[in-house]
């Protein structure tokens, strides 16, 4: 493993590469996954759907109500971006994966209006007949 400035500076090589995802995009894949795992209490594995969640909680713990902007700002749209940041990382020697692990575990994991913008929402009072 890496010291921190080590892996620090191979995550910003990796967003000079690829520049459809700002660096604060993989800083956060990273500490999203720290979360996961310090709230699983132990160190494993997690395939994609379980880091995806983690990735949901983080961003509401974070940044709340702004999570869907703060993401988009990053470049990141959708779970497949966060597979592709994933990968991306993995590539690079910065994650790890399984042979089962695919960038097909992050394609259609949730809708980010559902969950980063609807818990938010108020809706209107209803009006009740008399």
């Amino acid at each position: 493993m890496k010291d921190d400035k080590e892996y620090f500076r191979a995550l910003q090589e990796l967003a000079v590469r690829d520049k459809r995802y700002d660096l604060e995009a993989y800083v956060f894949v990273q500490r999203s996954l720290g979360y996961l795992l310090d709230n699983l209490g132990r160190r494993r594995h997690v395939g994609g759907r379980e880091l995806l969640e983690g990735i949901r909680e983080f961003a509401l713990k974070e940044y709340g109500p702004l999570a869907r902007d703060v993401l988009a700002h990053w470049g990141v749209r959708s779970c497949e971006d966060f597979g592709e940041i994933v990968f991306g990382m993995v590539d690079t020697g910065l994650l790890s994966k399984t042979e089962q692990d695919s960038k097909d575990d992050f394609r259609g994991g949730y809708d980010f209006e559902d969950v980063f913008e609807r818990p938010f929402r108020r809706e209107p009072p209803s009006l009740g007949t008399s």
